[in-house]
């Protein structure tokens, strides 16, 4: 019997990827409200039986929209980006929040199901910021929210919230639960709204010299195959104890201006680089300790950088190329 499985955010970027992975031996259920995800060529050819639901999760699930016999949920819903944060805090929030309450109050109705909630890296920002927290970080660090005046805070908050309202209703529904802190998670499919595509793009279309902001800042990349291995694992383990662990990959940190020249390494064009200050909240080093992801499921990522920017940087071109002729 295919083990049933449902996916929020199924539509955008690791949403996607994790339903590729999973509709070869589930029956996968996708929601989404379309409002960033596509319904494109890629989602069309997903393997396997896939449903796809259109709900605004933002409002309370309807009685009878879902099936109630899912054995793993991946809460993936939120609106994401830096660049969201700083142009709306209020929609990030109120959207963050929202979905979560509404999705944990639906999945608080099912029997022997096990949540998967994606926080963030974001959550550590005030800690590193407030020198309370080390670098690489593990899980068990206390959490300090940043400067609330800053409108990039909204994301972290909305995370940090989010884990403690799945908490609270795992404590009181006694449901199995994963709380998954995603590092820098990249690949084809992510949006244009983040560091690498937003650097694919700018190449592409022509960009020289170059800017860079937080140019010797440094992080290290998760590819998305790595981070849904990752997330499957923890989601499989048979334990009904509340589970927090870091998704990333600590082997491979790199300065923002190498990573600037490795995309142009792999598209061939060399711009002369203008370095600028980094934005506000925009933490100078981060990389996880990822020891306990390890410990649980013996994962280690396998997708090198120089790989990943590879695939990634090939999609991009092809999607610019597309979009650019109307396809």
């Amino acid at each position: 019997m295919r083990k049933k499985i449902l996916i929020t955010g199924g539509a955008g970027f690791i949403g996607l990827h994790l339903a590729r992975r999973l509709a070869a031996t589930c029956e996968v259920t996708l929601l989404d409200d379309f409002s960033r995800g596509r319904y494109d060529a890629e989602l069309s050819a997903l393997p396997g039986p896939v449903e796809v639901v259109e709900h605004d999760l933002t409002t309370p699930v309807p009685d009878g929209l879902l099936p109630d016999d899912f054995a793993e949920v991946y809460h993936l819903a939120a609106v994401v980006g830096v660049a969201h944060s700083n142009d709306n805090p209020r929609r990030v929030l109120r959207t963050n929040l929202l979905t979560t309450v509404h999705l944990l109050d639906w999945f608080s109705g099912l029997t022997g199901a096990t949540l998967c909630f994606a926080s963030s890296s974001e959550a550590y920002a005030g800690s590193v910021e407030a020198g309370i927290a080390s670098v690489p970080t593990a899980e068990d660090v206390p959490l300090m929210l940043p400067d609330p005046t800053v409108p990039r805070s909204s994301y972290g908050f909305s995370k940090i919230a989010g884990e403690l309202l799945c908490r609270t209703y795992a404590r009181t529904h006694g449901f199995a639960l994963r709380m998954v802190r995603f590092h820098n998670v990249y690949g084809p499919r992510m949006g244009y709204e983040h560091v690498i595509p937003q650097f694919i793009e700018r190449l592409l279309g022509g960009a020289d010299p170059f800017e860079i902001h937080g140019a010797d800042q440094t992080r290290a990349f998760c590819y998305v195959d790595d981070a849904v291995d990752a997330i499957t694992a923890l989601t499989a383990l048979p334990t009904k104890e509340p589970l927090l662990v870091n998704v990333g990959n600590d082997q491979e940190e790199i300065l923002i201006r190498d990573l600037a020249r490795s995309v142009f390494d792999a598209l061939g064009r060399h711009p002369a680089v203008d370095a600028h200050p980094a934005p506000p909240l925009s933490p100078a080093r981060r990389l996880p300790d990822i020891s306990r992801l390890r410990e649980l499921t013996g994962h280690r990522p396998s997708v090198a950088l120089g790989e990943g920017l590879r695939r990634t940087c090939e999609w991009y071109a092809r999607d610019i190329a597309a979009r650019g002729s109307g396809a």
